[in-house]
């Protein structure tokens, strides 16, 4: 599905029914171990749980009244101590690059974005040909940084991993594309929501979730150096990204809050551990801010500690927030920064804008469409 402009897609839900779904356990959030076990309470076989999976993740059933191979009886009992979650598209926007952003309405009423992003060359090590989800985890965000709009109007909640999921699966339903790549770099810090993340990318992962492969993961953090460390210890190869922003304290002090509490040092020794546990490259992803952090100093203090990680770096020109001062450098200025990481045999990309048009940069339109209902009410 191609998508041109601004389609608004409201949907309501009665407080009757929130309240009724509000006392009863996501479905979606279980792993198959638990819903057999759940299903040996209800006396029923084991193999149930493989068909109610297969009806959420591959055929897609919004009820279990739909799952016609199982006995009604047994329909009628998940219902009563079941959910089965759908978030509500409010708004979806197409740029002419066919990027789509996606702004969901989950059922307490918060907004969180999700975005497809269209075939793209090495984007975070992956195929070119890769339909990539970027997806949020929490409503908002903690950590504050100063170039970001997700932060903004703070934290709120952490999102559950069947709302995780819901985002891969909404998006797949709306745009009529398989996604095949995840990207966890949307709104919201994933190691600070650890335990569900993980949760739903078991989920995602598994043969009787979506069947994403691990190596096509990969979860973005801000620095928090100790769920580096907790995470290199999952037995998944889930890939890493580092949003460092900044090759010196100095830099990232300035713009990312969270290097006061874990500095550059400590980073990259929780980098450091990461790459050894895993065995695989991790990714730098570093915004280019005009006269902030796109120096020649920077780009050579940043070479340094790719060569230290053997990391691969993704240079991304700042998208322009409404109400922050900052701006991206000159397409002469990016072009030299990037030459200086490759001259030194630094792995090195420039992303070109994807979704620029459409304000796609993490928390735009969730603040822009939150505004314009508090101006309406």
């Amino acid at each position: 599905m191609t998508v041109r402009g601004n389609i608004d897609l409201h949907h309501s839900r009665s407080t009757a029914e929130a309240d009724r779904r509000g006392n009863l356990r996501e479905i979606k959030s279980l792993l198959l171990s638990e819903l057999q076990e759940k299903l040996r309470e209800f006396a029923e076989p084991s193999y149930r749980a493989g068909q109610i999976m297969n009806w959420l993740y591959e055929k897609r059933a919004s009820g279990f009244e739909e799952m016609s191979d199982l006995p009604q009886a047994l329909r009628a009992r998940l219902a009563e101590h079941f959910s089965v979650s759908k978030l509500h598209v409010v708004r979806v926007l197409g740029s002419h690059d066919t990027t789509l952003k996606f702004l969901f309405r989950l059922s307490d009423g918060n907004l969180i974005e999700s975005v497809l992003i269209p075939a793209s060359p090495a984007l975070y090590g992956q195929k070119s040909d890769r339909r990539t989800a970027c997806v949020s985890t929490q409503v908002g965000c903690a950590y504050g940084c100063k170039f970001c709009a997700s932060g903004l109007d703070g934290f709120s909640s952490n999102l559950s991993a069947n709302e995780i999921v819901d985002q891969i699966i909404t998006i797949e339903s709306a745009s009529g594309q398989k996604i095949d790549n995840i990207v966890f770099m949307g709104m919201g810090e994933p190691l600070a929501n650890f335990d569900n993340v993980m949760r739903a990318i078991r989920i995602l992962n598994a043969p009787w979730g979506l069947g994403i492969g691990a190596r096509h993961i990969t979860v973005s953090t801000s620095g928090l150096a100790p769920q580096i460390r907790k995470l290199a210890d999952e037995p998944l190869q889930i890939r890493l990204a580092i949003s460092l922003h900044g090759a010196t304290d100095e830099v990232r002090n300035q713009i990312m809050p969270i290097n006061r509490r874990y500095n550059l040092e400590a980073l990259l020794s929780a980098c450091d551990y990461f790459v050894e546990r895993k065995k695989q490259r991790l990714t730098f992803e570093y915004i280019l801010i005009a006269r902030v952090n796109d120096t020649g100093e920077q780009a050579h203090l940043l070479v340094r500690h790719a060569h230290r990680l053997s990391a691969k770096v993704n240079l991304i020109p700042y998208n322009t927030v409404q109400g922050l001062p900052w701006s991206r450098p000159s397409l002469n200025r990016q072009e030299k920064f990037l030459s200086t990481l490759r001259r030194h045999g630094i792995s090195a990309t420039l992303r070109r804008e994807k979704g620029g048009d459409i304000d796609a940069a993490c928390g735009q339109l969730r603040l822009q469409t939150k505004r314009e209902e508090l101006a309406s009410a």
